[in-house]
């Protein structure tokens, strides 16, 4: 410290250094407040005396009784305003549309993309780089490379050096995707003057095949059409009660045996019933199983031997659940399911759980094979038949 400054500091502090004499200083108030605190009468006397001890009792007088006049009239008690969060629960939930639904169901989906491309074409001339970003933001969305460069050369074809705006992209985008999608959505058709009506439900375990069965089941049931369900799941007992339960809700009959059973013969016993009942359509539940598992594929063969021995032109109809969230997984479970089990149509569920709902539309451009339903939740009213135009306008962010 230059002198000037000790000079300075030694008048204020009575001629100590500056930095001797805030410490002295420090320490002696510390040393004033330790002193108050252990003064045990250091109190103020204005605090209010502490509160008698909850436990002791004390005297209440009596209240007083009330009088009631014998032919006094009864008055109810005044209603209690529930409070808003409450209220708002007990109010019956707005009814949505298919389409809002869908939308609401693909928002990850069509944000991942919508965003994407909004963050490429935001005032820029279209040059091949954008093109290139473009088809990296398709493909992570699992829309196929296919697809992917199909929207880009038609983005790209006579607009180089010109401002493109991120709706038009969009527009594009769903009508490319409608094109592919057009060819592969066909309902599916129960109505081709067979009693009963075989339908086969396959795919891996947690793809929503039980769920799916109940949610076919009511729709039927809504048509007027009788319907028989199958408990073919046999390894899992939570399958076996969960299909009971739906078969409650739907008014469907429902043949199931105990856990552990032979899924081959409870088919069979299935197919006898849904013979000898005339039923409309019977719905037959198998076990999940991974498509790489050749023991079990091979037991799902045993199964469609044995419903043909009951009806040789069975099963009529053999849907395979896809679960969206799998990726190009469930690429690869359509061409195995596809040689094993003679699968003749799709059925796309948990397309609200991933970003990549675009797989869907991959599956179509590879193999063609028709999408009946695709499901956005699990609401019993959250399965409907496949629109092309719905989805690709609902995964491009369209209103």
């Amino acid at each position: 410290m230059s002198e000037k400054k000790r000079g300075f500091f030694g008048r204020l502090f009575g001629g100590k250094d500056a930095d001797e004499a805030q410490i002295e200083q420090g320490t002696e108030a510390l040393a004033t407040d330790l002193e108050a605190i252990s003064e045990p009468d250091s109190r103020p006397e204005s605090l209010p005396e502490p509160l008698p001890d909850v436990t002791e009792p004390t005297e209440q007088s009596e209240p007083s009784p009330i009088e009631v006049e014998p032919d006094a009239p009864i008055v109810e008690p005044a209603e209690v305003p529930v409070p808003a969060p409450v209220a708002e629960t007990l109010q019956p939930t707005e009814k949505l549309s298919w389409f809002q639904r869908l939308r609401r169901g693909l928002s990850r989906s069509s944000s991942a993309l919508t965003e994407g491309i909004a963050s490429i074409f935001t005032k820029r001339k279209l040059d091949q780089s954008m093109l290139d970003e473009l088809e990296d933001i398709l493909l992570q969305a699992d829309l196929g490379l296919d697809t992917a460069s199909s929207i880009t050369e038609r983005l790209g074809s006579g607009r180089f050096d010109k401002e493109i705006s991120p709706e038009e992209v969009r527009a594009i985008l769903a009508d490319e995707v409608e094109k592919v999608l057009v060819p592969v959505a066909k309902p599916l058709d129960l109505d081709r003057g067979i009693r009963p009506h075989v339908v086969l439900m396959v795919g891996v375990n947690g793809t929503g095949k039980t769920t799916t069965i109940g949610k076919l089941a009511s729709r039927l049931a809504a048509e007027g059409k009788t319907v028989m369900l199958a408990a073919g799941d046999t390894f899992r007992a939570a399958a076996v009660e969960q299909l009971k339960i739906w078969g409650s809700r739907t008014g469907s009959e429902v043949v199931a045996r105990d856990a552990g059973a032979d899924a081959a013969g409870l088919a069979f016993d299935a197919m006898q019933a849904a013979k000898d009942k005339n039923v409309d359509v019977l719905l037959i539940d198998t076990a999940g199983r991974l498509q790489n598992k050749a023991e079990l594929m091979a037991e799902l063969e045993k199964v469609i031997r044995v419903i043909r021995k009951v009806d040789p032109t069975a099963p009529h109809d053999v849907l395979l659940t896809l679960d969206a969230t799998t990726g190009q997984n469930a690429m690869n479970q359509v061409e195995i399911f596809g040689k094993v089990a003679g699968v003749t149509g799709l059925v796309m569920t948990k397309l609200d759980g991933t970003a990549r709902g675009g797989i869907l539309v991959a599956i179509a451009a590879k193999s063609g094979m028709p999408v009946h339903f695709i499901g956005v939740g699990e609401g019993i009213d959250d399965l409907e038949p496949f629109s092309a135009r719905d989805f690709a306008e609902a995964i491009a962010g369209l209103a």
